[in-house]
């Protein structure tokens, strides 16, 4: 070997880059234009040569590879693949170089590499400059990009003509970065990247790359450590155990809502009618002899779309589907924030999805985790062998009961992360909004804490300053760019204004689950019933602080798991008292201002505690008791969508009025919702005991006739048929401080609605709209069922 022919070669350097410390890899690898001395001899007059020289610069381009393993390399033009030199080996350990003949002018080529058993022709990614906008950069820093996977992670792009794979990555405190996947034969000295020291990012161009191959980054840390780390902007991972990232696919999906996203702009969702079926994908219905295969989104669009619009639910809302290893976790573990899991398709098949959700009417909600993340080792935590994403100091970056991680929220580079995230779902799947999951933990350092184990502010205080601020920005950037959406916190204290503006000291929230009033009414509904008039209060107290925030009420996964048993099973007596009891309280739920939310089997009295790991048990739908309380769900949702009363006023504590709050012996509650005028209205009447109560009398707003539009005591629901034949008269007789009032009869365990005669109408103008919007595409679906 003659490595001294070789211009410019830096003796060592190949070393130096295989053991992680040579940082500038594009200055030495790829092409370059170099200027080498020349002695050229003066002669005499006489054609003698002088002993004087004269030192000339001459200009070369020179081509270095390091390619482990090859046994020659040339160089062949990449426009024509004509060979242009063959380069000489001039270390062991695979590092080749060469000159280009006489050109001084760069242009683009590929290497055709000899191996032991394969020739191979591929184009060198050294060749290339950064492809990195700096303005991206430096809002990427800032906090404020809101499309850092554009910038960040695997991109398809074309550059010079040339279709490839843009790697792109943040760890500014690695000493060395490289991709190595299935294209490089996972060998970290193959595409080492080229380091951005100003701003930590590393990134390398490799042109003809593989849809859904898999690659990883190799870190080598400050300590010398090296380190496999899954790429953060991944938009594909594998299963698990091996937990590779795949290159994305480059097909773009047509989109067919534009007709629901024009409808979604023009909403108020305050004002809207807004009931949720929560649903986890993976144990909603399986398939297969015992259960053991997932519904795909195809399955997913022909079986979950046209059950959720036949109950009545204006809103889907998924439980996390960022990729994540651990089933158990349901999702609230994610490592792959930005890729959908593996396990009901690719993110096309996502895409069909939400689309066909969309032209049916029904808008979906995704379950977004930003509080914590897991500490597997291919993950976040300790990206480039310190801490990046999280915290430092345990007291500030470690969830002590979840042994998981907090995400650093006062750096700029961690809130583009998760603004990007926001928005890539947002945004590149069409979702209408975003549930984030445990905001409580966001907000307050000693959460779930002892003394001594947390970190006060700079102000002294509890507060997370800076995870209130990234909640702030987040709610007023989403809402700027994504008009029509919703953003719902899952909060369980009493923290002032989670939905109020941020120009109001507020958190910028749509909406806020009702966590106090789903604990009080679950307590209650799990008493005895000769028990329940001792703890009247407990049904009743949500009305003092309901119209204090925009309210969801929640009936979740959380509250029939983890030994809570279903909601059928938390109610004490027998069969028949278990289902009255239930519809009594979802009438009263229903009733009870606020938007709603419930968990799937909720609806049909699911009898087993949920499990992540089977279905749910669809078989007990041959029973009548569950055919009506099915019924009855939906006939509330349908309810809830045709009087504006039930949903309108939420928030104004003027449109709701007690007829008796305090009939704590009888343990009868009775109240009416208003309209945007008083004539428009609707009575509620709810028996939470076994007694029948004949004579009882109510107010009545109007001395007109009235119907009873529901009665959970129907025989059609499973119940015992008591009710007042369908027509309430009304008397001239004040009661309750209205003009009118009459006697009724109020069925065991169970709610009454009704409504003055000349006011009941079908639906209203909004539910007759979004009814349109679903109604071609569910009849597609009904006749391909």
């Amino acid at each position: 070997m003659m490595t001294q022919n070789v211009p410019h070669f830096h003796h060592g350097a190949d070393v130096a880059l295989l053991n992680g410390e040579y940082c500038d890899v594009f200055s030495l690898l790829g092409m370059h234009l170099v200027e080498t001395p020349s002695d050229t001899p003066i002669k005499n007059t006489n054609g003698k040569q002088a002993k004087a020289k004269s030192v000339q610069v001459k200009k070369q381009l020179v081509v270095r590879c390091l390619l482990p393993g090859a046994l020659s390399v040339e160089v062949l033009n990449l426009k024509d693949g004509r060979k242009l030199a063959s380069l000489e080996r001039v270390s062991e350990t695979g590092l080749f170089a060469g000159v280009i003949g006489r050109r001084v002018k760069p242009f683009l080529y590929k290497l055709r590499v000899e191996y032991p058993l394969s020739v191979e022709e591929i184009i060198d990614p050294y060749q290339f400059p950064s492809l990195l906008n700096q303005d991206d950069v430096y809002l990427f820093g800032e906090g404020h990009l809101e499309q850092a996977y554009h910038l960040l992670g695997a991109s398809w792009q074309q550059h010079q003509g040339v279709e490839g794979v843009n790697f792109c990555v943040w760890a500014p405190n690695a000493k060395r970065v490289s991709v190595v996947g299935d294209f490089n034969h996972w060998d970290g000295a193959r595409h080492v990247m080229r380091q951005h020291l100003a701003n930590g990012i590393w990134e390398i161009f490799i042109p003809h790359v593989n849809e859904q191959a898999h690659y990883k980054f190799e870190l080598i840390s400050e300590h010398c450590e090296r380190i496999e780390k899954s790429d953060p902007y991944a938009k594909a991972m594998q299963a698990a155990p091996g937990n590779a990232s795949l290159i994305p696919l480059k097909q773009e999906f047509n989109w067919q809502d534009q007709e629901w996203l024009a409808y979604r702009e023009a909403q108020q969702w305050h004002h809207q009618a807004i009931s949720t079926y929560e649903v986890h994908l993976a144990s909603w219905r399986r398939q297969g002899d015992e259960g053991e295969f997932y519904l795909n989104y195809q399955e997913l669009i022909e079986q979950l779309i046209p059950y959720v619009k036949e109950m009545g639910f204006t809103h889907l809302q998924l439980m996390p589907i960022s990729e994540y290893p651990f089933d158990g976790s349901w999702g609230y573990q994610p490592v792959g924030l930005y890729a959908p899991t593996h396990r009901f398709g690719d993110a096309l098949g996502l895409k069909a999805f939400v689309d066909a959700c969309h032209r049916a009417g029904l808008a979906v909600i995704l379950d977004w985790v930003a509080a914590h993340f897991p500490k597997d080792p291919h993950g976040l935590a300790q990206f480039d062998g310190t801490s990046l994403y999280e915290h430092q100091d345990p007291r500030r970056g470690e969830h002590p009961d979840w042994d998981t991680l907090i995400y650093n929220y006062g750096r700029g580079e961690v809130q583009s992360y998760l603004l990007s995230n926001a928005c890539y779902w947002l945004d590149e799947f069409h979702f209408d909004g975003l549930r984030i999951d445990a905001v409580s933990s966001m907000l307050y350092l000693d959460y779930s804490r002892e003394p001594g184990q947390w970190l006060p502010n700079a102000q002294g205080g509890r507060e997370n300053l800076e995870a209130i601020s990234f909640l702030q920005s987040l709610n007023q950037r989403l809402y700027q760019a994504f008009p029509g959406i919703v953003m719902i916190a899952e909060e369980s204290t009493a923290w002032p204004g989670v939905t109020k503006r941020v120009d109001e000291s507020g958190l910028g929230f749509g909406f806020k689950w009702n966590m106090g009033w789903m604990n009080d009414s679950l307590r209650y509904l799990g008493r005895d019933p000769i028990h329940r008039n001792h703890h009247h209060n407990e049904l009743t107290f949500s009305l003092m602080y309901c119209f204090s925030e925009q309210f969801i009420l929640s009936l979740s996964h959380d509250e029939v798991v983890h030994g809570k048993g279903s909601l059928l099973h938390k109610v004490p007596g027998d069969d028949w008292q278990k289902f009255a009891s239930l519809r009594a309280y979802f009438g009263f739920m229903w009733g009870h201002p606020g938007k709603k939310l419930m968990f799937m089997g909720n609806e049909f009295g699911q009898r087993d505690e949920w499990s992540h790991e089977r279905s749910l048990d669809w078989h007990l739908l041959q029973y009548a008791p569950h055919q009506g309380l099915q019924a009855w769900v939906k006939d509330l949702n349908h309810l809830y969508l045709s009087q504006p009363s039930l949903y309108s006023q939420d928030t104004q504590a003027d449109k709701f009025q007690w007829l008796d709050c305090d009939n704590d012996q009888a343990s009868v509650f009775s109240f009416v919702r208003y309209g945007e005028s008083a004539d428009e209205h609707l009575i509620f009447v709810v028996n939470m005991t076994p007694q029948v109560h004949h004579g009882f009398r109510i107010g009545l707003p109007l001395g007109t006739e009235y119907r009873e539009l529901l009665n959970s005591d129907s025989e059609y629901y499973g119940g015992s048929g008591v009710g007042n034949t369908g027509v309430i008269l009304a008397e001239e007789l004040p009661y309750q401080n209205l003009a009118y009032s009459s006697q009724i009869t109020v069925p065991p365990l169970g709610c009454l609605v009704l409504s003055s005669a000349q006011l009941t109408r079908d639906s209203d103008a909004n539910s007759a709209t979004r009814l349109a919007i679903g109604s071609a595409k569910t009849g597609e679906q009904d006749e391909a069922l």
